[in-house]
């Protein structure tokens, strides 16, 4: 194990102050040895749908970490308008964040995990500081964002009847967002892919959605693909991941699962699983199934009986 780092056994909340002043809100769960860290999505979403991830594992044999990213839920929420903070909107900054968070829970031979925007980082975590990594996980994300636009376009017309997709269009335009029959198009969606199972989700009496975050990397919505996440593609180094991977989609997911099956042959130690009557949120939707396959993959790491397929 590396020096660098100080290993801890820790069951707790905390406020970390990272080093440009801001302070990110940290959650641990259980006291297992086996440490993963869960990265939420959004962008701007927040630490709460991994909050039954050490229940569901077996907290005497895992440590669950997780984070509110800056600007999200606990965490501060700068003004991004000024100038000053606009530096912190970017994709670099937060993979600084997530290794800076990563340092500050001494984590090093851990699992990540990161789901949507999270498996996103994930992946530039493991292209950049992969030495520190025991094993990856990566939820509902591809490896690129120029398939996922024409994927989830396609998902929406084959799913409404042509005038409501040229409905959605007109809207998208003129962007007016608030337009009540383009919202309840939007949950429609979402019902399908996003999210099939709602009733299983974290509950809060007011919104969580840090919307400055989400809207200036995504859009208004997860069908309008709009944002400053336009462009990244990581296809050509995928291969370079050589950490034990566990892709997980739903079956239902707004992520092409052909993408998700080309990733599984590219990269050299791949495993691909989909969980029944899932969208994007899979983890929510059939927890069941979402969690033997996360546990199936965990124990294999650890008793080096790990294969890909």
């Amino acid at each position: 194990m590396s020096n660098r780092r100080r290993n801890f056994y820790v069951n707790r909340n905390s406020f970390n102050t990272a080093k440009n002043g801001f302070h990110l809100f940290t959650r641990t769960v259980g006291h297992g040895p086996v440490k993963v860290l869960c990265v939420h999505g959004g962008p701007g979403s927040n630490h709460t749908e991994f909050e039954n991830f050490a229940t569901e594992l077996g907290e005497e044999n895992f440590q669950i970490s997780m984070y509110d990213q800056l600007g999200s839920f606990y965490s501060d929420q700068p003004d991004f308008s000024r100038p000053e903070n606009q530096q912190f909107l970017s994709l670099d900054y937060y993979l600084s964040e997530l290794e800076e968070v990563c340092q500050q829970l001494g984590l090093e031979d851990f699992y990540l995990l990161g789901h949507s925007w999270g498996g996103l980082l994930a992946q530039e975590y493991a292209l950049k500081y992969g030495q520190h990594l025991k094993g990856l996980i990566i939820m509902s994300m591809i490896d690129n964002i120029a398939e996922y636009t024409p994927h989830v376009n396609k998902l929406r017309e084959q799913t409404l009847i042509a005038s409501q997709v040229s409905y959605m269009q007109d809207i998208e335009n003129a962007e007016a967002f608030d337009d009540p029959e383009y919202k309840s198009l939007v949950t429609t969606l979402n019902r399908h892919f996003v999210c099939r199972h709602p009733e299983n989700a974290p509950r809060q009496l007011v919104s969580t959605l840090a919307t400055p975050v989400y809207n200036y990397f995504q859009g208004n919505n997860e069908f309008v693909m709009v944002g400053a996440l336009n462009g990244w593609d990581q296809r050509a180094n995928l291969h370079k991941i050589m950490t034990p991977t566990l892709l997980t989609f739903g079956e239902y997911d707004t992520m092409p699962l052909s993408v998700a099956r080309r990733m599984q042959r590219t990269l050299p130690k791949a495993r691909l699983t989909l969980t029944p009557d899932g969208g994007h949120c899979h983890s929510v939707d059939n927890p069941t199934a979402f969690f033997h396959s996360l546990r199936r993959y965990l124990t294999d790491v650890e008793t080096n009986q790990f294969t890909a397929y």
